[in-house]
């Protein structure tokens, strides 16, 4: 497969879990986060997309230790998002071990500062956060829905030089019930050489195929690694 195969590991509490339709009362806790990491590590993964779910419902970063301890105690690359709001939570991102950022609230509310920071930093260490419900972009962990449309939310990024956009559908995500492959094909269509990295419902190895064959970049997947849905070892020889 050409698709890069992202796994994820989500922080509450310094505790790895997996949310079902980013509902945090509907919460699994897995155990440890290094631990984890260091599972995919030594399965011959590259990178690791962390979330910290603490930070996007607090608006700033929380388990920045954490991301200190995956990224000193591992090789993976790791790509970092939640609770991202200001230049000082990048600092430490980075500081912490960080690769890239994910940030998704601040490119609806600030524009202008998200575009700064993509000049500052570097189009291939910002990933923009396109979570999407209904069709609109959703903010702030998921708790508001803002009145942006998806497509021309990102046309206004994408003619500003962003290259890497993370796109989560979030009906599908922690529901194993399949990705959102038409809304991914689209998104393809409209912007063919976007690093697209799509996220949510993925449930089975047949799923990450089919992302592949419909031409998408990257996926993010969690939730079916922990469940035992998926084979890493069998993904990852493919």
């Amino acid at each position: 497969m050409k698709i890069e195969l992202i796994p994820a590991i989500d922080i509450i509490e310094g505790q790895c879990v997996r949310l079902t339709k980013g509902d945090y009362d509907q919460k699994t806790v897995y155990g440890s986060p290094l631990d984890m990491a260091r599972e995919f590590e030594s399965l011959g993964f590259k990178r690791l997309h962390v979330v910290d779910l603490d930070g996007a419902k607090a608006k700033h970063i929380v388990n920045s230790t954490v991301l200190q301890s995956l990224a000193s105690e591992t090789s993976l690359r790791i790509d970092f998002g939640g609770g991202i709001k200001t230049q000082e939570d990048i600092e430490l991102a980075f500081k912490s071990g960080a690769s890239m950022v994910t940030v998704g609230s601040v490119a609806v509310t600030q524009p202008e500062l998200f575009l700064s920071w993509v000049k500052h930093y570097g189009a291939d260490r910002m990933i923009l956060g396109a979570d999407v419900r209904n069709g609109k972009i959703s903010i702030n962990g998921w708790k508001e829905d803002s009145s942006e449309d998806l497509l021309p939310f990102l046309r206004k990024y994408t003619d500003a030089g962003v290259t890497n956009v993370l796109c989560t559908e979030i009906s599908k995500d922690g529901t194993l019930q399949g990705p959102a492959i038409e809304l991914y094909r689209c998104i393809m269509a409209e912007y063919p050489t976007l690093h697209l990295i799509a996220s949510g419902g993925v449930s089975s190895i047949d799923d990450i195929r089919a992302l592949d064959a419909a031409g998408i970049p990257a996926v993010v997947f969690g939730k079916a690694i922990y469940e035992g849905r998926i084979n890493l070892k069998e993904l990852i020889s493919e």
